[in-house]
């Protein structure tokens, strides 16, 4: 396993450098300080990976889904082990909280035993009657993008399903967090994954996915970030028509209806939005208060944003920590001085803190006017737009009103107005009384530009699976 502070590559079963020794720093986000390296892959690495997943395989899709699925469990088990140990990692590398790093390991362990137990039943031929079957089938080699907002659990999310499916992956880490995909194929490989079927590989991201995209080795691109990014990889992947499953960005809205129990509605909004400083793709950004509870909403939802603790991520007491590199922060200020030059008052925080690391506190807006960036711009950050409404009419009209269409939610009890929400919101997933994220039991996709295709679930395997019909197959043997 590579040594610690010093993150290394996995290619054809075994931890070393990249072939040019060169390496990039990792910052700690609460310090700004170097505290790390990440080996970056040449050419030649990516060959390797890409030579070595190929030659692995057709002996890991012939394999019994039984040994595949064991062998992923095995490896939450390990996982599971060393949880403590990672999430201390985690932690120091991305700026959440060691309670939210240790968090999103569980999802990580999770989403790995859920399709290894899963994986004999999907795997499985599926009647069709009428003397017809489908045989699922793996795709072939995947080439598997992580960003590093969440990386255990979006690791996880990718290689989970597709090893599940028969397939073997090259896993691009984010060079910014690289110990979640260490400490995840280090798990796999105590478990005893055969060599080639799980490749990690660090460098420069346009190299690498124009390198690996150009490959006909590759069959299946599947992504974790921005749209503008996936919108880049999707352009590269049209060329060998290698197919694409793309988590992309999004810009939540929460609608809290006129009989809305705002006791339970502020805290679920907040705990939910700041977690990860609010680095999250499904997290909330826009709420949208049915117009007698405005004021007393804003008054709550101020006073909790206030109250939160911003801190070291290794203190026990810290409830948010830093955002994640100076990027977010730029954005940050970028976001606040526009809404702010046309017309928007801060309500709490907007102007980052004045102390080491990148910290930018809990920031709502209110008045907010339509053509404000914040409002169309994913935030990616602590901030929360407030603003009233006065029919569920107008509430859908607004909160449909991006090009995002990832995750939405709605506080109410009355079920004509759940109805309405439920067929009227633009997106992916829904909530109805809280806030959920991604679970692994169930299908999770965008819709507009917030991407396409499906992880989790049993929809997440058969995105890595070519269904054969069989027709006549009674008549076989």
């Amino acid at each position: 396993m590579s040594h610690a502070r010093s993150y290394e590559l996995f290619i054809n079963g075994k931890w070393r450098a990249g072939s040019s020794r060169a390496t990039s720093p990792v910052i700690n986000p609460a310090t700004e300080k170097v505290f790390a390296s990440v080996a970056a892959a040449t050419v030649s690495d990516l060959d390797e990976a890409l030579a070595s997943a190929e030659r692995s395989r057709r002996a890991w899709s012939s394999r019994p889904a039984k040994e595949r699925g064991d062998l992923l469990v095995a490896a939450a088990g390990i996982l599971a082990a060393k949880v403590r140990d990672a999430a201390k990692d985690l932690s120091e590398e991305q700026g959440k909280t060691f309670p939210e790093a240790t968090g999103e390991y569980a999802r990580a362990v999770e989403t790995l035993e859920w399709n290894g137990t899963h994986a004999v039943g999907l795997s499985a031929p599926i009647p069709l009657g009428l003397n017809r079957m489908i045989f699922p089938e793996p795709l072939g080699v995947v080439a598997a993008f992580t960003p590093w907002n969440y990386p255990a659990v979006l690791i996880a999310r990718k290689l989970a399903p597709a090893l599940a499916a028969g397939c073997p992956v090259i896993l691009k880490g984010a060079e910014e967090t690289p110990s979640a995909a260490v400490h995840i194929v280090e798990a796999f490989r105590q478990a005893g994954i055969p060599d080639g079927v799980v490749n990690l590989v660090f460098g420069v991201p346009v190299q690498i996915s124009r390198h690996l995209l150009s490959s006909s080795i590759v069959k299946v691109l599947t992504f974790t970030g921005s749209t503008e990014v996936g919108k880049q990889l999707a352009a590269l992947a049209a060329n060998n028509l290698q197919r694409c499953i793309l988590e992309l960005g999004g810009h939540s809205p929460v609608i809290v209806c006129e009989d809305a129990d705002l006791a339970r509605a502020v805290p679920a909004i907040s705990e939910y939005k700041f977690e990860c400083a609010g680095q999250s793709c499904n997290a909330p950004s826009r709420i949208l208060v049915a117009r007698p509870l405005y004021k007393e909403f804003l008054s709550r939802m101020t006073e909790a944003a206030r109250k939160i603790k911003i801190g070291l991520p290794d203190d026990p007491g810290t409830e948010m920590g830093p955002m994640a590199n100076a990027r977010r922060i730029e954005a940050m200020q970028r976001l606040t001085k526009d809404a702010v030059e046309r017309g928007a008052r801060i309500e709490v925080g907007g102007a980052r803190l004045d102390r080491p690391g990148f910290y930018w506190p809990p920031t709502l807006l209110t008045g907010v006017p339509k053509d404000a960036k914040v409002l169309h711009d994913e935030p990616f950050g602590p901030i929360l737009t407030v603003a009233p409404f006065d029919t569920i009419e107008e509430a859908i009209e607004e909160a449909n009103a991006t090009e995002y269409g990832l995750a939405a939610y709605f506080f109410t009890g009355t079920a004509e107005v759940k109805r309405a929400l439920i067929s009227g919101l633009s997106a992916g997933a829904l909530s109805v009384n809280y806030l959920k994220g991604v679970s692994a039991d169930a299908p999770y996709g965008g819709v507009k530009q917030s991407g396409y295709g499906y992880e989790g679930g049993e929809q997440g395997v058969r995105s890595f699976q070519n269904l054969k019909l069989v027709n006549g197959f009674a008549s076989f043997g």
